[in-house]
């Protein structure tokens, strides 16, 4: 990886050009196919990664309707196209949502995969309903934060996972229970409506064992290796959604979403934050703009 000079992109028919401010990063996504090829598993290296960004509209697309030049937005970009991590980006107009004014850039960057991927995998695969337990993997994450506090503030009871030293963060996210995964028993936590699974592997297997008749296991860690007896198993890939990023933003402006930003980092010292020599706790933004 390498921080280098590449001409501006020309927005295409239905396309924004956005001046990035901030970039939202997933340390997953350079083994991801789709960061290197295209839709038709094509390699289109060298590429750009980064799927999540907040910046302001520069130049519309040929038909673009909905947006403006010079408005603040937020959102997750395509999969296959060069991404988000540079001074300017192409982006489908029907991915990005306005970003208030009184919410930062880099709040507004860390946002949409996690906080898309919480509230579709909790009300669009995961059909949550106020009363319900929830076994939340990974809690004190990028994602399992947002997965805990929108299920708390749906009324479900929930239990985090995670390490040891991720207890107190999951609490303070919301959590009422905690299960320390390197010492304690899994299988201790019983029957729940609802596993949020982000780590699938063996967890995931045991996890399945855990959901109650009727309820549901869903998982963002690839295809399901086990299902639950007498439950649904759902694996799914996030979408960009205008509407669900507008109701994801107005819980951070009215202080019921927090956000779980880990570390902000200028663009010129992004190659050196995307190859962490430690475990980096939260969510990494690459601050474009100062």
């Amino acid at each position: 990886m390498t921080l280098t000079e590449r001409p501006e992109p020309t927005p295409a028919g239905n396309d924004v050009l956005v001046q990035v401010h901030a970039s939202g990063f997933t340390p997953d996504e350079l083994s991801w196919p789709s960061s290197w090829t295209d839709r038709l598993d094509r390699d289109r290296t060298p590429s750009v990664p980064g799927h999540e960004l907040a910046g302001v509209v520069t130049a519309l697309g040929y038909g673009t309707a909905g947006l403006s030049v010079g408005q603040r937005v937020f959102g997750l970009t395509d999969w296959t196209r060069d991404g988000t991590l540079a001074e300017y980006t192409a982006v489908e107009a029907r991915n990005l949502a306005p970003l208030p004014g009184d919410v930062d850039f880099s709040v507004g960057a860390s946002l949409p995969i996690s906080g898309l991927t919480a509230w579709q995998g909790l009300f669009e695969h995961g059909r949550l309903q106020a009363g319900q337990s929830v076994l939340v993997h990974g809690s004190a994450g990028g994602v399992g934060s947002m997965v805990t506090q929108l299920a708390s503030e749906a009324g479900a009871y929930v239990i985090g996972t995670g390490r040891a030293g991720s207890r107190r963060t999951a609490l303070d996210f919301g959590a009422q229970e905690f299960v320390d995964l390197e010492s304690d028993a899994l299988e201790d936590v019983g029957g729940v409506d609802l596993v949020f699974d982000v780590f699938g592997g063996d967890i995931g297997r045991r996890s399945a064992g855990l959901v109650k008749e009727g309820g549901i296991l869903v998982s963002i860690a690839g295809p399901v290796e086990a299902r639950p007896v007498g439950g649904l198993a759902i694996d799914f890939v996030v979408e960009s959604d205008r509407r669900q990023l507008a109701e994801i933003v107005q819980r951070v402006r009215s202080g019921r979403l927090r956000t779980n930003i880990g570390t902000v980092v200028p663009l010129d010292d992004a190659v050196a934050a995307l190859n962490p020599t430690a475990h980096v706790r939260g969510k990494t933004v690459i601050r474009v703009r100062p």
